[in-house]
């Protein structure tokens, strides 16, 4: 292979493997974030229709107490009662129904024909004794019950949620029920969208890679390499601009993910707080509680939308404009607020704007080692100290935890990715790594010579 191509290849795979692994990345969040929202909208609907049925079901016995507390059993008082209870309606399809302990049914106002009939024997289409397991729930002391029932606005069978009581004077069991089919058609409209969306980010994806291929094999195509010192010399120059170009598709998906997804998710967790205290108030209160979850739903699905731009890593914006010291102390600050361990953060000397590539790498190995306290360390104080002594940089990050054997997790396969990727940052740019560590706390030190630097620039 030449040297040409392998520097196309070299170029191309990385990035080919880098965005398929951001795809399935990005992917499998979705996916999560989805079934998340369908679990989330399905639970306070059915929460909702739960509280309303025995609502109307509540109503409906109040407006026959007066007969059923009489102790009177006599037919005309019967009648009465049914005469009520059918004239009671919620909805298109909402009603009472009335059934004594034999299964036999005594008042149904939308569909008169069953009145006088022996139901107890009737199964629906799945083999589920439904008059049977009514009464039985109403014995127990009445509550809810999930059965299929034709509808009658269509007359074809859906899923119902039945509320059942007993009226142990009389021998009966009278309840109501609603029909679910709406809420599964609701969800399925939330189905279909969010996979819409996911195959939408995909093909994205897909297209940026291919560009992004092409552009890299047009470039390598362009270029003319004559002599080998010439041909290392770019070679050593376009990786350069590879790391350079990754980083600034990290800071702008980190500006994207500040302004646009974490914002969308704070007024959808805010929202989702707000719908389930109001589900546990009124009428009205749940009524707006269901809104408030139709909003969150059209919210989800911007946050869908907008994660489809994702193809970059995270950068902060204030590693660019002010350099490395406000980034770090920014990093302290934002870990102390979402942790809840305070970071003494200090800066020692001129520390101005070190080179671009010294201070992702000295940022990086400061997220890592937060990381990495906040994941084993169980530390109760922290500090983060940035240090200029003539033209050495060096980087502390010091904790109170538990501490670690360096040398046995450097060695374990399975463990100190964390350190490992420190020590490879700092190597690719001449820098060094120290760590001790004990039971009394840790420190990580990364020392960077600047001179090295100033020489090549």
């Amino acid at each position: 292979m030449k040297l040409r191509q392998k520097f196309i290849f070299l170029a191309i795979a990385p990035l080919i493997v880098a965005l398929c692994a951001i795809a399935l990345f990005i992917r499998q969040q979705a996916v999560t974030l989805a079934e998340q929202q369908r679990a989330t909208i399905q639970q306070a609907w059915q929460a909702t229709k739960q509280a309303e049925l025995q609502h109307y079901v509540e109503l409906a016995s109040h407006a026959i107490a007066h007969l059923t507390s009489s102790g009177r059993k006599d037919p005309a008082t019967l009648e009465e009662a049914k005469r009520v209870l059918a004239s009671l309606s919620f909805g298109n399809d909402g009603y009472f129904f009335v059934y004594d302990m034999e299964g036999r049914n005594l008042m149904h106002p939308r569909q008169p024909e069953l009145v006088g009939r022996n139901l107890w024997n009737m199964r629906d289409q799945f083999g589920a004794p439904t008059i049977q397991n009514l009464i039985a729930v109403a014995k127990r002391g009445g509550g809810l019950v999930r059965y299929n029932w034709a509808k009658p606005s269509s007359g074809v069978a859906a899923p119902k949620l039945g509320y059942v009581v007993l009226i142990p004077d009389w021998g009966w069991m009278m309840g109501s029920g609603l029909y679910l089919d709406d809420v599964d058609a609701a969800l399925e409209k939330v189905d279909a969208q969010q996979s819409h969306n996911i195959e939408t980010t995909m093909w994205w994806i897909a297209g940026l890679a291919i560009l992004s291929a092409l552009a890299i094999g047009v470039s390598g195509l362009a270029l003319n390499v004559s002599e080998s010192r010439v041909a290392d010399a770019k070679l050593k120059v376009l990786a350069q601009r590879v790391v350079d170009s990754q980083e600034s598709e990290r800071a702008r998906l980190s500006r994207d993910l500040h302004d646009g997804i974490s914002q969308w998710l704070v007024s959808i967790k805010l929202q989702i707080e707000a719908g389930v205290i109001r589900l546990a108030g009124s009428q009205d209160q749940q009524q707006q509680a269901r809104a408030s979850f139709e909003r969150t739903a059209e919210e989800l699905n911007k946050v869908l939308g907008e994660v489809r731009r994702i193809s970059h890593g995270l950068r902060p914006t204030l590693l660019d404009d002010l350099g490395l010291a406000a980034a770090l102390e920014h990093l302290a600050d934002e870990f102390s607020q979402h942790s809840g361990m305070p970071v003494a953060f200090s800066t020692t000397g001129e520390v101005g704007k070190p080179p671009q590539v010294v201070g992702t790498v000295l940022f990086r190995i400061a997220q890592e080692a937060l990381t990495n306290i906040e994941r084993h360390a169980g530390a109760s104080t922290i500090s983060l100290a940035l240090e200029r002594r003539r033209n050495a940089l060096t980087l502390a990050i010091r904790d109170d935890g538990a501490g670690f054997d360096a040398d046995d997790v450097a060695k374990h396969p399975q463990r100190g990715i964390g350190l490992r990727n420190m020590l490879e940052r700092l190597d690719a740019i001449g820098g060094q790594l120290r760590i001790t560590s004990s039971a009394a706390g840790t420190t990580v030190c990364a020392i960077v010579d600047l001179d090295h630097w100033n020489h090549d620039d």
